[in-house]
């Protein structure tokens, strides 16, 4: 499967902007539930989304996708949003890295946090909890799935810094990437103009 039609200078400008630029110049759509965030300070990750579906508590798709997850890409995982069982840990991180995964966020939770901090490994998560998942299925990989009350769609450029997540349409990502440069340049000058005052 072909995962984004997004050039890759388009995803590096987009990760050079903070991710509120980003959803603002999408007029303020596309941005995730403030309930996703960063498990680890200073977590950052841009590129392409490789989704999947499981049932909540159940990472069984997750093992089947590994092998799957192009390098580059971002695994974006709807677990429903269950919270007390941990969908990923160091041990799939580390299989993930070694394929390339730049990282990933999950609409549950995971653990390991300290692991995942050390390794540098860039995750977003709705929760931590100890508790380990059930590998009984179903699940879905490469299909349009919810984030955080946003459509992903496989390809789609997932976005996140301090602030939170965005997910740029594959199809608006250079337009967006445009605009995201325009307000953070009117932003930096603004804030030029108020120190100099």
């Amino acid at each position: 499967m072909t995962i984004s039609p997004v050039p890759g200078d388009v995803i590096d400008g987009l990760a050079a902007l903070p991710v509120a630029n980003i959803g603002d110049s999408m007029d303020r759509l596309g941005v995730v539930d403030a309930g996703i965030q960063a498990v680890w300070p200073g977590a950052t990750l841009a590129g392409p989304a490789f989704t999947v579906e499981v049932a909540g508590g159940d990472n069984a798709g997750i093992h089947e996708a590994i092998a799957q997850v192009p390098a580059g890409a971002i695994l974006v995982v709807n677990g429903h949003g269950v919270t007390d069982r941990a969908l990923i840990g160091e041990l799939i991180a580390e299989r993930l890295r070694r394929v390339g995964c730049a990282g990933f966020v999950v609409d549950g939770a995971v653990r390991d946090v300290d692991d995942l901090e050390e390794m540098g490994f860039a995750v977003f998560a709705r929760a931590k909890s100890p508790a380990g998942p059930y590998k009984n299925g179903p699940f879905r990989i490469g299909v349009p799935i919810a984030l955080g009350g946003v459509v992903v769609s496989p390809g789609d450029v997932i976005v996140g810094d301090s602030d939170g997540l965005a997910v740029v349409p594959a199809v608006q990502a250079e337009a967006v990437l445009e605009r995201a440069r325009r307000k953070n340049a009117d932003e930096t000058e603004t804030r030029r103009r108020i120190l100099a005052s």
